[in-house]
């Protein structure tokens, strides 16, 4: 004799448990994408990498950070409004309790924007200028900038322990006027990484990376 077992689902509020479990699942993933559409909405600036590095003519260093827009910044580039960038690295002699001197820095300013016309993103910095068909490939490389001279303010010792800080950010400072204003009140076009500060000496030997 052939027995067929039926199985039997518990109800909850005319539901049963396997009908409860699959909507659950759903409001999960809905919850979930909407998470993921949300914290790329606001944009985000995150440094990956960090190396300084000791030269003939000096020292250079190598950044790696991972750029997102957020809806704003990307139409504002889409009108033709130009996103500056910048990068800063400094490194402070703190031997002294009532001042911090600067005695060294690096700071790069790139600018991104889009031409309409030819529907290209394009990078420019110092005498360098480059085309990018797609948005992810432009802030990709915007994100990766290597081989950035130190400027040094003052003689600078490989035996001293100096504090180094690191920061990328969106340079509200140069958009034009009402742009400036709006920056002021809307989060919207401040973009910005942490502040990444750590204590260290010189590289004596030819590279010294950090991972941040």
């Amino acid at each position: 004799m052939m027995v067929f077992i039926m199985p039997h689902f518990i109800k909850y509020n005319g539901m049963n448990w396997l009908e409860r479990l699959v909507s659950m699942l759903i409001l999960g993933g809905v919850l979930i994408g909407v998470t993921i559409q949300s914290a790329h909405s606001e944009g985000n600036i995150k440094i990956k990498s960090f190396a300084l590095e000791a030269t003939d003519a000096g020292y250079q260093i190598n950044v790696d950070a991972a750029i997102e827009l957020n809806s704003t910044l990307e139409q504002a580039l889409e009108k033709g409004i130009v996103l500056y960038f910048v990068i800063k690295f400094a490194l402070i002699d703190t031997k002294w309790y009532w001042v911090d001197d600067e005695v060294a820095r690096s700071k790069l300013r790139i600018g991104l924007s889009y031409n309409a016309l030819t529907r290209q993103y394009r990078l420019s910095h110092r005498s360098k200028s480059q085309g990018f068909d797609t948005l992810i490939d432009a802030l990709q490389e915007l994100g990766t900038q290597h081989y950035i001279p130190v400027e040094e303010k003052s003689e600078l010792k490989p035996n001293m322990e100096y504090l180094a800080s690191l920061q990328v950010w969106l340079d509200a400072s140069r958009l034009s006027k009402p742009f400036q204003l709006e920056s002021l009140s809307s989060k919207e076009w401040n973009l910005s990484s942490e502040k990444k500060e750590w204590r260290t000496k010189l590289p004596a030997a030819p590279s010294f990376s950090i991972q941040r």
